[in-house]
This record gives C-alpha cells, structure tokens and sequence, in this order.
C-alpha cells in the first residue's frame, strides 16, 4: 500500500518558514510522502503571506495555481486568517486556516488524504532535526510567536497574536538537536527577539544543569555553548541590547544585528507608532561599535510613508549616512488591508515614492560598496553554501542567507557545503566579495 503523497507550497518570511517545516515533520511521521510537484501529489497545501497587498496577490495566485494543477488544496498561514477573501475568489479550496494553527492543516490532510498506516516511530524515516526546508547546514530557530508593538502599517498582532514566548529550555533542547544533527548556523527569528521572555516574567528554567532566564542575553549566552554560528534577526534597539554586544566581541555569537529601524524622521516614527528615537539611536550604535568593532547591522526601512515629506526623506538620507549601515534593504510603503495606516492624510504619490526607494538606494550602494572595499586584504571565515565547476559561494559572518551580499571563492572546488573555510577577501563589489582560500600566513581575520 503506497503513502499518500503531499505537495507544499510555502510563502512568506523565515517565520512562516518555520511553520511550514513543522506540518511537514508531523506529516512525514505519520508516512505521508512528500512530492515536489503538483502531479504526483494527492493533494497540496499552501502556507500563505499576507503581510502587504503583494504578498497577498502572490499568495491568491498560488493557490489559484494549486487548483488548476491538482485540486484539492488546502490553505494556512498568515492570509488565512482572512477566509471570506480567499473563498470568494478560490470557493474550491478544501480548508482555510490561519498562521500556527498546525492540527487544523493536519487534520484536513487527515479527512482529504487519508493514511491507513499505523504511526510507528521506531521505522519511521524522519530526521532528528525534523523535515527542514533550508539546506542543512543551517537552521531558523523561532523563539517566540507574535509581537505586543502596534506599528501602524503592520497587521502582524491581528494575524498572530500578542507576544507568546517559548520557555527557554524547549528552545535549547531544539536548538540543541540541531547542532547535534550537524547543523552549523542557527538563524533565531520571532517577531521581536529583544522581547524574548517578558510574556513569562523571564522565567528560569535548567538546560544542561545551569539555569537560564527566558530572556535574550541568558539566551546568547546557552547558544554560545553549542559552538556554532549563531545569527540574531529581529531585534529592537532596546537598551538591554548592548549586554549581548560583549559576546559578539568575544566570538561567542555572529557580530551581527537585524534591526528593523524602518526611518529616522521622529514626524515618520510617531505616525508609525515606532519606538526609539533617531539621534539616540545613533550614539547606541556608536557604543555598540566601540565595543565590537567588527559588528555588520543590517536593517530595513521605509520611504513614501503618508506624510513623508521631502525634509523627512533629507533626514533620513542623513540619518543613513552617519549610521553607515552595513546591509540595508528599502521598501516603497504600500498600504495593507486592515492597518491603521491607511487612515492617515497626505499620501505621497506614487512617482514620488519611486524617486526616493532610487535615491535612498543609490545612497545606500555607495556606502554598501566603500565598507567592502575595505575588507579588501583581510582574512574572514567563511561558511560554504554551494560548490560549483568554478568555485564556492559562502557566508561571513556579515551576511545572512537570502537577504545580504555572498561570498565567492575562486578555485574551490573540492570544499563541501556546510564547510567553514578561512579566506583572503581579493576583491568587492556593491554588495558581494571575491576571495582565495588562504592557505599562507595568518591575516588579520575579521
């Protein structure tokens, strides 16, 4: 008797991501197969964004894809949550449920797909880590769901609730199987990892034999003993952020912060709902620096927000220019269904919109390309992600998957992936390095 099999289609961020790995993993024990293609599938699921209207669209156009290549499609994640829509334009979908809610998936693969098959753990063939949708030299490690912030264009609290943290010893024993499974980098996401723990009054609990509070810093501190890269995404520039920046100095995480500042402007940020102010900001990243001068920030922001005028965009431009991000990426504002923001008078026109996304870019790429110029010269360690006929492309610690620039290495290749090599940086562009394997005297590393 043949398993039933499952295709999965997954949308969104490392977080929905993260989702999607665990309906696979309960799946997968329970012998379902899992198929790559619509037509070997019986039937398929979606794990929808519904973040901005884009991603929304996207996520229509899938599911609308699903059907006419299989029919039977079963629809979660964040755009679930929005039911009436999704059957008003696809009414053949089988179920509809929201983010996180993994028996309601399962158990309409139960009614649609049924399984005769006894659960047997002992002949199962799932991995220790789980089904994983990323290669498997690295992992994203959620800590936490939802986020207490009501940012005014954001309508992640009425998808995925309020802050709901994990204790801190359910994260280790994860994070925990990971490494062990030879897992080499730990991404740890949420929606606000600074906030990690005040849900559960920082609560301890033991891993280890040690006790930890559920909170960021103790849980720097447990990861740093599995002695692998870890990355922290995420992260609001609380003050208690800088008692992390000492174990990035000493080498005991990645010197690497996400930090999604969105603008500088205190107008914008007010009307965003944002916490922080610009000018405080900057003297925290300085500090940070001083402390770890090899620190990379990466962040995110937004231009053409309703109100935004050109001397908020000046500010900005400014702003970016003192702080001297590392990795930076920019977004036009577009209005998502449901949000306060769209509520708010003085829209900035569309050509607008565009002018400012090109100028705050152009700025950014200068500023991008001058910091790996001058990485030029200087050893790194690199974490390998692929190898082909012409070389490897890899990771340093200044660059997360997907998101920032990569490493190329010439001529390497007979390095596998998951590999962490040491090189010569010989060159830079805009965003990425060139390198050499770096066989000969010790460089200064950074």
């Amino acid at each position: 008797m043949t398993n039933p099999k499952v295709g999965f289609v997954s949308l969104g961020c490392p977080k929905a991501l993260v989702d999607s790995e665990r309906i696979l993993t309960q799946l997968r024990t329970e012998h379902y197969d899992l198929v790559s293609s619509y037509e070997d599938a019986d039937l398929v699921v979606v794990n929808t964004c519904g973040f901005i209207d884009s991603a929304k669209q996207e996520s229509l156009d899938t599911i609308g894809e699903a059907i006419a290549e299989n029919g039977k499609v079963i629809v979660t994640g964040c755009m679930g949550v929005d039911e009436s829509n999704i059957r008003k334009m696809h009414p053949q979908v089988l179920s509809v449920s929201g983010p996180q809610q993994y028996e309601q998936v399962v158990n309409a693969v139960h009614q649609y797909a049924p399984n005769s098959q006894s659960h047997d753990p002992f002949t199962d063939l799932v991995p220790p880590q789980g089904i994983k949708l990323t290669p498997k030299h690295y992992a994203y490690l959620k800590i936490s769901e939802g986020c207490n912030h009501r940012c005014s264009f954001c309508i992640i609290p009425s998808m995925r609730g309020d802050l709901v943290s994990r204790p801190i010893d359910e994260v280790m024993r994860e994070a925990e199987g990971l490494a062990n499974a030879g897992v080499k980098e730990l991404l740890i996401i949420s929606q606000d990892t600074s906030a990690y723990g005040l849900d559960l009054k920082y609560q301890q609990q033991e891993w280890r034999g040690n006790r930890y509070e559920t909170r960021m810093s103790d849980l720097c501190n447990a990861l740093a003993e599995l002695g692998i890269w870890v990355r922290l995404h995420y992260v609001y520039p609380y003050p208690h952020v800088e008692q992390i920046i000492p174990l990035m100095a000493e080498g005991k995480i990645l010197p690497y912060l996400d930090i999604p500042f969105q603008h500088a402007s205190p107008s914008v940020l007010r009307a965003m709902k944002r916490p922080g102010n610009a000018e405080n900001t900057l003297q925290q990243i300085q500090g940070w620096r001083d402390v770890c001068p090899d620190l990379a920030i990466r962040s995110t922001f937004i231009v053409g927000f309703p109100g935004e005028t050109e001397a908020d965009f000046k500010l900005l431009l400014d702003w970016i220019d003192e702080a001297q991000l590392d990795r930076v990426g920019c977004f036009e504002y577009s209005p998502v269904e449901g949000a306060p923001a769209n509520a708010l008078d003085d829209a900035v026109p569309e050509a607008v919109k565009k002018e400012r996304w090109e100028r705050f870019m152009e700025k950014q790429q200068q500023i991008s390309a001058k910091k790996l110029e001058q990485k030029i010269g200087y050893g790194m360690q690199v974490l390998v992600d692929e190898v082909s006929t012409e070389g490897a492309i890899g990771r340093s610690y200044a660059d997360a998957p997907d998101i920032d620039g990569v490493v190329y290495i010439d001529d390497a290749t007979h390095l596998s992936p998951g590999e962490i090599v040491s090189v010569e940086i010989t060159d830079a562009d805009d965003y990425d390095l060139w390198a050499e394997l770096d066989d000969a005297q010790p460089l200064k590393v950074i």
